[in-house]
């Protein structure tokens, strides 16, 4: 299996019937061949983008404690660095939990993400590297969405 990072467009998607990419993250998910690791930047936005429903939310956090995602730890030493990954891409721009993911690639080597959005294809790695947007989707620019 494969150790997958995950953005919030997905998980919304996840546990919110009337997403667009409702059944595309359900059948993603159910392929089973991605170990989801994300951030707590990650699940805070997913969480209030689902605050239009309690269940949404603690569904969301049930399947946290079930383990459906690791969720990866962020120390104060990598808040520089996402600080610097903030200020390179404001054109895009990039968010905390965009950043966030930036590094956890870079300090786990994962090389691939699932993401509603296509900023991915623009931000860089330390090494130069871009996170490969495995996410099924026409790539739609997030301005383009609610997220």
């Amino acid at each position: 299996m494969t150790s997958t990072l995950i953005d919030a467009g997905p998980i919304i998607a996840l546990f919110d019937s009337s997403d667009r990419y409702h059944r595309r993250a359900i059948q993603t998910l159910q392929e089973g061949s991605h170990q989801l690791v994300s951030t707590w930047p990650v699940i805070t936005e997913a969480s209030h983008m689902l605050d239009f429903d309690w269940r949404a939310q603690n569904g969301l956090l049930e399947w946290i404690e079930r383990g459906g995602v690791e969720m990866h730890p962020i120390a104060r030493a990598e808040v520089s660095r996402m600080r610097a990954l903030i200020q390179q891409y404001v054109d895009v721009p990039m968010d905390l939990a965009d950043a966030s993911l930036v590094v956890v690639s870079e300090l786990t080597g994962i090389e691939q993400i699932l993401s509603v959005d296509r900023d991915f294809s623009v931000y860089r790695c330390s090494d130069g590297r871009a996170i490969e947007n495995v996410f099924p989707h026409s790539g739609v620019c997030r301005t383009s969405t609610r997220y």
